[in-house]
């Protein structure tokens, strides 16, 4: 149970106040201090929802008492009480920080409705910061989930041309085979850019159908088509003020294509079924595993669209090109999926990193993560070249 602490000298006047707040407040626990100086020793023993102070009282005023608490703990909450206040004293302790300062004779209404208040301002403060703590543990855990592991030459060189792209606007195209890292890439972009606090929207073009993908991207109206039952703000829209990485780059329509295009050239989408223009502040980031000169030549993409969206290129090799990072891969993967399915971390002795070097890894690092992850439910502790023998059929 939350508690109130009262720090009044006059003992009817804090047995008349606790009664009367009580009633309002039968959740809360009273704690009555009968001068400032007892009232500073509750507040360093514990912590107060809200402290209701008079402010003339022996050995340690209210004033005094606000200073010296807000220094101790400045979370806490104050409503000065005064018969000998003054527009000089209200003026003092709302500067210091208290929230309300009320006179005596005491108006019970504003009394009660200003005690409410604060309680519900600090119940708003806690909230906010709870929710400041939920989002920087999920952001750990959302740049924990985008890590780029290993110390080889090839991830090197991503690297530093990541940090040197992340600060410009310009738009990237990142390319390489399937399950090498490109999302990985595309989301390091985003968050050394000046855009991070903004939103990273991804649209997997690969995965929508083709009669659906304008409505995903620029939105619609209802009516528009069978099925558009109300508006639909997309995707680009969403992204204002952010990054929209654009996955699989290469699956999308031409019709799809002229229409990002326009987007990039104006900064302007459209929703499907309206003449509306919206303007859109966005980043552009793109990915396929496509020779996308052969996508041109065979005339599946737009150059023009190509030369838009490909400023800056960066390749991710295959993980054939980087085996020297297979180690620390292992280990990486080896401590998160333990964690995934709350059990006790498994060492990969060193022949069995050996076998993984070994193998030819057609499905990269998403089928490096996925090997791992079966060794470590079926292999012993440490996971031995036997357990690769095994458990892994390349």
């Amino acid at each position: 149970m939350q508690k109130i602490l009262i720090v009044e000298d006059e003992k009817a006047i804090s047995g008349v106040l606790q009664s009367i707040l009580h009633d309002e407040l039968p959740n809360y626990e009273f704690v009555i201090a009968e001068d400032g100086l007892e009232g500073l020793k509750q507040i360093e023993k514990e912590d107060f929802a809200l402290v209701v102070s008079d402010i003339k009282m022996p050995k340690l005023s209210g004033t005094e008492l606000l200073k010296q608490a807000l220094q101790l703990k400045p979370d806490t909450t104050f409503v000065m009480i005064s018969g000998h206040a003054d527009i000089d004293t209200a003026v003092d302790c709302l500067k210091v920080g208290a929230y309300d300062f009320i006179s005596k004779p005491i108006d019970i209404n504003r009394l009660i409705t200003s005690v409410k208040n604060a309680l519900d301002k600090r119940i708003l403060q806690k909230s906010n910061q709870n929710l400041k703590v939920e989002n920087t543990t999920l952001k750990k855990k959302v740049n924990k989930k985008y890590q780029m592991i290993g110390e080889s030459p090839a991830l090197k060189k991503i690297q530093d041309m990541i940090e040197k792209v992340a600060a410009s606007d310009a738009r990237v195209l990142i390319t390489g085979p399937n399950g090498a890292g490109k999302e990985l890439v595309a989301h390091a972009i985003h968050a050394q850019s000046d855009r991070s606090k903004g939103p990273m929207i991804e649209v997997n073009c690969a995965a929508i159908p083709s009669e659906l993908i304008e409505s995903e991207l620029f939105g619609h109206v209802k009516g528009s088509f069978t099925g558009a039952i109300k508006d639909k703000q997309g995707k680009f829209e969403l992204a204002n003020n952010g990054t929209i990485f654009l996955d699989e780059i290469g699956d999308m329509t031409l019709v799809a294509q002229a229409k990002v295009l326009r987007a990039l050239q104006e900064s302007k989408v459209s929703p499907v079924g309206s003449d509306k223009e919206i303007r859109v502040d966005v980043r552009i980031l793109a990915a396929t595993n496509k020779n996308m000169k052969h996508e041109i030549e065979t005339g599946k993409f737009r150059e023009d669209l190509y030369h838009r969206l490909s400023v800056i290129e960066i390749y991710v090799p295959p993980l054939d090109e980087r085996k020297e990072d297979i180690k620390m891969l292992v280990q990486h993967f080896s401590k998160i999926i333990s964690e995934e399915h709350g059990t006790v971390q498994k060492d990969f002795d060193e022949e069995a990193i050996r076998s993984l070097e070994n193998f030819k890894w057609t499905g990269n690092i998403r089928e490096l993560r996925n090997v791992v992850e079966r060794l470590i439910i079926l292999g012993s502790n440490p996971v031995s070249a036997e357990d690769v023998a095994s458990f892994v059929r390349k």
